[in-house]
This record gives C-alpha cells, sequence and structure tokens, in this order.
C-alpha cells in the first residue's frame, strides 16, 4: 500500500512538472531535423515547371513545392556564382563576407551555419560543386570538384586525395552523397550540401539525354532586344549571338569556315583547343554516342549555310535544348534523392531545399549569363519543403533571400542565429495562419566584377520592391534605370527620364540610401553623384 501511495505521488508530480514545464523544454524533445540543401549552378526559374510548363517538366524537383513552399519573389544579393555561394554560407551580402567577385577567396574562418550546426550536434557534409578557392572549412566531411568542374569523368578532390570518378558528373556527385548519407552516424542529425555544377556553361547533356527536345522551342518576346536607353545592356557582351560554334555549341571546325563567337570579355585563347580537350576526357565508349550524335548537328548546321537573324536563331535554339537537357539530369538526381529519404523513414524530419547560386537569361534582352539585376538572373528558384513545419502546396509572395537560408537552417535547428546575419529566418512565412507576419518591403542588390572578369557587365547596385526596381550603374558609367514591373515584368522600358515618374525616383533613392545604412554598406562609400566607388579611402 505504501509503494502504491508512492508510485501515484510520482506520477501526480510528473504530470504537474509537464504542465508547468516551458515550451522550450517541449522543443527540446523534438528531434532536430535533417536538412539537405540542394543548389544547382545557374538554373533559371522558368526551367522549373513548378514556376512555368514553357520549356521543359522538372516532375521531381516540382514534388519539393507539392509537399512544402515555392517561394515565388526569391532573390540573390549578387548574381554570380562564388559570391552568391558565399552569401549562403555567412547569411551576408558580399561587402561584408569578403567575396565580392569570382577573383576573391573565400575566408573560411568567418562564420558559415555549417560550423554553428556541427557545434550543435549535427554531422556536416559538402558533395559537389564549391568553387570558393579555399579548402572548405566546418564540414566533418567534404568531396568537391575542381574549380567549375567537368561534365563528364570529374576530378573530386576530398580532405585525402584526388580521384576521377567515370560518368556524368550529376549522377556522380548524388552517387556520393547517397553513399555518405548511407554511411552517417544514424544517432545524429546531419545537414548535407549537395551542390551540382549542371547547367553551368557550356551546357554537355548525358549521353541518354542527346534525343531530347527535337522540337524547336518557343523563342523569348525580347530575343531582339536592341537595348535602347539601357547604356549598360548595351555594352554587355554576353548575347546569344556571341557564343562560340565549339566550346559552346559542341561543333568541330569540320563544319564551320570560321568560329563567329567571342564568348566574353576573357576566356579561352583558343575556343576549339579547349572544347577538343573536353572530349579527350571523355571514355571511348562516352566519346563514339557523342561524336555520332554532334557530328549530326554539325552536318546539318553546315547544309543549311546560316547567316544573319538565321544564324541567331540557330545558337538560340541548340543552346536552350542543351541547357535544358542538363536539368533534365538535375530533376532526375532530385528524385534518386528524395526516393532515398522516403525509403529510410528520413523524410518526415528533414528539411529538403532546392535552389540556384542564381538565375539566369534564356534568351531574355538576346543573352545567357546572369550578372545583371534585371529579373531573369536576379530572381533565383527556391523549393522548401519541411512536413513537420510547412504545409503542403504552400505558396509564399514575400520578397526573400539566399541570405535568408542561414538564418532559417539555424532558428528550425534550434541554434541561436548570430546578430552579423543579415538574413532573416524564413520560418514566420512558413507558420503564418492568416495574417502575414511583418517582413522586408524591399531587397537590396550590388555587382561588382568589372571590368575584370567576364561578359562586361557594368558594375551596379540597385534596390526593388514589389513594383519598382531602381539600379545605378556605375564605374566608367553613371546611369540608372527604373522599371515598373507591373506595367513593364520584360523591363523594356527604362522610365528614369519619365516626369510621371519623378516622385517614384526620387522615393526609391531615399530607400536606397536608407537600405545601405541598414546593411553596413555606408551611403558615403557610394558617391551617388559620380558613380564612383570607395573602399577604406582607396578608388577601385
Amino acid at each position: 500500500m505504501k509503494r502504491f501511495l508512492l508510485s501515484l505521488l510520482s506520477v501526480l508530480a510528473f504530470g504537474c512538472s509537464q504542465n508547468e514545464s516551458s515550451t522550450q523544454e517541449s522543443k527540446e524533445e523534438v528531434p532536430k531535423p535533417n536538412i539537405l540543401f540542394i543548389m544547382s549552378d545557374d538554373h533559371a526559374m522558368k526551367a522549373i515547371s513548378a514556376y512555368s510548363k514553357e520549356l521543359i517538366r522538372t516532375p521531381n524537383i516540382d514534388r519539393i513545392a507539392q509537399e512544402g513552399a515555392l517561394m515565388r519573389n526569391a532573390f540573390v544579393t549578387n548574381s554570380i556564382c562564388a559570391p552568391s555561394r558565399a552569401a549562403i554560407l555567412t547569411g551576408k551580402y558580399s561587402h561584408l563576407n569578403g567575396l565580392r567577385d569570382n577573383r576573391d577567396e573565400f575566408d573560411g574562418s568567418q562564420m558559415i551555419f555549417p560550423k554553428l550546426l556541427k557545434t550543435a550536434g549535427y554531422q556536416t557534409y559538402l558533395i559537389g560543386k564549391w568553387h570558393l578557392k579555399s579548402k572548405p572549412q566546418g564540414f566533418d566531411f567534404w568531396k568537391i570538384l575542381i574549380d567549375q568542374g567537368e561534365y563528364y569523368n570529374p576530378r573530386l578532390v576530398s580532405e585525402n586525395d584526388t580521384t576521377v570518378v567515370n560518368g556524368y558528373t550529376t549522377d556522380v556527385i548524388t552517387d556520393e552523397g547517397l553513399s555518405v548519407l548511407q554511411s552517417r552516424d544514424k544517432s545524429k542529425p546531419f545537414v548535407m550540401l549537395l551542390q551540382h555544377k549542371a547547367p553551368h556553361r557550356n551546357w554537355q547533356p548525358n549521353i541518354k539525354h542527346f534525343r531530347l527536345f527535337e522540337e524547336d522551342l518557343p523563342i523569348p518576346a525580347t530575343l531582339y532586344d536592341d537595348y535602347k536607353g539601357r547604356q549598360a545592356l548595351a555594352e554587355q557582351d554576353q548575347q546569344i549571338t556571341n557564343m562560340w560554334l565549339s566550346n559552346d555549341l559542341k561543333l568541330t571546325p569540320d563544319y564551320y569556315e570560321e568560329e563567329t563567337g567571342t564568348g566574353g570579355a576573357v576566356g579561352p585563347s583558343d575556343p576549339e583547343s579547349s572544347y577538343a580537350a573536353m572530349l579527350n576526357r571523355m571514355t571511348e565508349e562516352q566519346r563514339v554516342p557523342w561524336d555520332a550524335y554532334y557530328d549530326s548537328v554539325g552536318l546539318a548546321f553546315k547544309s543549311a549555310n546560316l547567316s544573319g537573324k538565321e544564324l541567331w536563331n540557330w545558337k538560340y535554339q541548340r543552346y536552350i535544348k542543351d541547357y535544358l537537357k542538363c536539368i533534365v539530369s538535375v530533376d532526375e538526381n532530385v528524385g534518386r534523392v528524395l526516393d532515398y529519404l522516403e525509403a529510410e523513414g528520413l523524410a518526415e524530419n528533414t528539411i529538403v531545399v532546392y535552389t540556384s547560386d542564381q538565375g539566369f537569361y534564356l534568351g531574355e534582352h538576346g543573352m545567357y549569363d546572369k550578372r545583371f539585376m534585371y529579373e531573369e538572373s536576379f530572381r533565383t528558384p527556391m523549393l522548401i519543403k519541411y512536413p513537420k513545419g510547412i504545409r503542403s502546396g504552400t505558396s509564399i509572395e514575400e520578397l526573400v533571400m539566399n541570405i535568408d537560408f542561414a538564418p532559417t537552417f539555424l532558428d528550425y535547428a534550434g541554434v541561436e542565429i548570430p546578430k552579423e546575419m543579415q538574413g532573416l529566418s524564413m520560418r514566420p512565412l512558413f507558420e503564418a495562419r492568416g495574417e502575414r507576419p511583418e517582413w522586408r518591403e524591399s531587397v537590396y542588390y550590388h555587382y561588382y566584377e568589372y571590368p575584370h572578369g567576364w561578359h562586361k557587365v557594368k558594375r551596379h547596385y540597385g534596390i526593388r520592391n514589389y513594383r519598382y526596381k531602381l539600379i545605378h550603374f556605375y564605374h566608367d558609367v553613371d546611369t540608372w534605370e527604373l522599371y515598373d514591373l507591373q506595367q513593364d515584368p520584360q523591363e523594356m522600358n527604362n522610365l528614369i527620364d519619365d516626369p510621371k515618374y519623378g516622385d517614384v525616383v526620387e522615393e526609391l533613392k531615399a530607400k536606397l540610401i536608407e537600405k545601405q545604412i541598414e546593411l553596413n554598406e555606408q551611403p558615403e562609400i557610394i558617391d551617388l553623384t559620380r558613380g564612383e566607388e570607395f573602399i577604406g579611402g582607396d578608388r577601385l
């Protein structure tokens, strides 16, 4: 009887303590979510069918949105590969994380979200494209491509060695990632950065996908843009008309009399030799079907004897088809990973992200590549699922950014978000019921890679809200551009000198200065009158 009473008192005491426990203590009982961050390179939103069905079907990437959230207004801070990756890791803009363009080396000693998660008990993994020059830090295991990497038979570098793995790189990266997940310590949560090379230039498809997209694809409405009223756009060198017949479009000199491309401000001094070197990396098993397919393309090109706008259109079709074929492989491999999570019982408690390091031009304004603050490259795809925290089929309209990933992951993992992070946790957007939470009303952008590097895109910075965009191009120019995205979503009409928009320009310039102060990019550093940049007193 005495033992029964003691037991009863224990149960009652336990019940009271449970009722009085804090919300924080309850949260500690919930397992920390795994995090799988899948990032491709140069994947335009338009080339994901969850956003647009005009060009391609991507059923596996779409699964992430169907089972979670589709971010409809996601942006980058600086639309170029290495700076975007640094912004994602640090949650900070380029001027604070120190990586402003592809020439810079990432300072790996600084705070990045994988380090914080590792300290909190996570296993941390990095597989695939790194592209930050310095050695990865904060990862329990990493295996990365050298620089941009290769599409076939990639060289993979780890802490201990460098190996060449035969196969198609998108498949190889996924194989490596799944192998690591299978051998992980299953008693701990994990965060994996699974980062693909595709669909980066020069868009080499998997052999099995050569015969996809046989029919011509629709031509963008702005393919023949004349750049009227937009000086910086008129002076760039990333037009489809300037693509190399060899390195970009996969023809050998047997099929043309003269190389027609420029391919950017810098690059291989001999694009034909560069293309030949790529071919020589292939095994015979890979090379035979490659030659058979692209020889047929070359024969058709030679017999057509194209010039002028017909050549322009042919280059567009060749480019866009190879680009999309690379995405088909990415989508297949996203499906492999999602299937693995489900088969292992991990899907319910894993945050899965699909994104790109930035957007890309698919013929809009006659261009390929990225860099500009125009919508096609400023925007980035962002799809996120987490069954325990995000309702399926969620659509988010708020202005989110790539610097928001780090604080979001930390928030869900129960790790304090450092004050130095400039991004915001997106968790309140996912958990909102009815009235939306307070959120940013505008986003800021700054691109630095000029006159060095590729494509002659002028330095510029700007601000965008839900309707308007203001851009300032500077360095060896001093021009402003204003777009009414509601009336002109394709950004063809620069309204900067339209008196009807004078008040809008004045208001946006004031907001621009406020945003620079907020982000610790002091307005006195940017001379808005002369368009010159000063850092530490030195003019660049």
